[in-house]
Parts: structure tokens; sequence; C-alpha cells
């Protein structure tokens, strides 16, 4: 159930355009800006590259990052195969 509200103004052709598309998707246009708006969060902070540890959980990161690699046979199976454009 959601409890929080989102207000935010729109032009009319905004609003327009978002109601056409989330029509096109059998959508309100509610359900279609919020499942839009957090696709393009997730994409976002997806995106960071800098990111804000405790010193406990950089201590675990660094431990995952220094630990021995399972083997991973469908990736070595991979890197074997040779890429089309190295065919020549």
């Amino acid at each position: 159930m959601r409890v929080a509200s989102i207000n935010l103004r729109a032009l009319p052709e905004q609003r327009d355009l978002i109601d056409h598309a989330a029509n096109l998707l059998g959508k309100n246009r509610s359900d279609f800006m919020l499942e839009t708006a957090c696709d393009r969060a997730k994409a976002v902070v997806l995106d960071q590259v800098f990111f804000n540890l405790d010193e406990n959980r950089f201590h675990q990161f660094v431990a995952l990052l220094d630990a021995p690699q399972d083997t991973n046979t469908g990736l070595e199976r991979l890197m074997t195969i040779k890429a089309p454009w190295d065919k020549a």
C-alpha cells in the first residue's frame, strides 16, 4: 500500500505526453510515472563510481575483492571463443 505522496506540476503538453505513453502501456499516469522515475533513479544510483562505506563494511568489501574466485567454467569457455572480428 502506498503511503507517501509525490506532487509535481507539469505543462499540459507534458501531462498529455505522459498520459499518452502510459495509455500505450496500459498503465495509469501515476503507475507509469512512478515506475519510470524509479527505473531512472536505479540507473543513476548504479552509475555512481563513488560509494561510502563504514569501516566494517569496507573491510568486508576488501575481503570479498581479495578472496579467491570460484571456478567459472562458463566464463572460461566463453573467454576461449574468438570474437567474429578477430577471425581474419
